[in-house]
């Protein structure tokens, strides 16, 4: 009788800790700070921008990043960084299927083009954070970008000329492309504790 009952006090413990455990999980840089009562419809979002190496060395961060903060969105998180090929293989292949989607050949061409300097990596939040931020960005090929969007202002290579030199196709900026990459691509570039959480001024107007 008393070894089945430790064996049931043992159980429950177990229990308790994988609970506790998948609780500690669940909180994300994605969602930490977000509750029912300030995110109840989970319009306010956070998603990943990434300045490319190119835009860091054209000194352009600043002016590009005006144009987010200009719409209202918040800067939650930054930082400089140089990952290597290990760190990008995991965002562009495990979270974003790239060899698959795209061939191994344009795989390895941006994750060269990307390990060629140092990067900005930040998390914006807003309303439709995700969605408000690609259509600032612009389409992937500069050329075809629309005039007004970041791309489109700022660069103007094609596909075929990066095709044609063999080398990675340099405009400027990544951004999460879904709710489901955004909240995968913040966790894995920032950890909870780096997310801040605070208000600014226009808030009261842009969200």
């Amino acid at each position: 009788m008393a070894d089945k009952k430790d064996a049931k006090v043992d159980e429950k413990k177990k229990i308790a800790k994988a609970a506790e455990k998948s609780a500690a999980v669940a909180v994300t840089a994605a969602n930490v700070g977000f509750n029912k009562m300030n995110n109840p419809d989970g319009l306010i979002q956070r998603t990943l921008i990434i300045f490319k190496p190119d835009a860091v060395q054209r000194g352009i961060v600043g002016e590009i990043l005006s144009r987010f903060e200009r719409v209202g969105l918040k800067i939650v998180a930054t930082k400089m960084v140089n990952p290597d090929k290990d760190h990008y293989y995991h965002h562009y292949e495990e979270i974003s299927k790239m060899v698959s989607r795209r061939g191994q050949k344009a795989f390895d061409l941006v994750v060269n083009f990307m390990t060629s300097g140092p990067v900005i990596a930040m998390v914006l939040e807003g309303v439709e954070a995700i969605p408000v931020v690609r259509k600032i960005v612009g389409s992937t090929e500069p050329m075809a970008a629309d005039m007004g969007t970041i791309r489109g202002d700022y660069a103007h290579v094609s596909f075929g000329y990066a095709d044609a030199r063999n080398e990675g196709v340099a405009n400027l900026i990544h951004a999460s492309g879904n709710v489901e990459e955004a909240e995968q691509e913040v966790s894995y570039w920032f950890k909870p504790e780096e997310i801040q959480i605070y208000k600014t001024l226009s808030e009261r107007f842009t969200r």
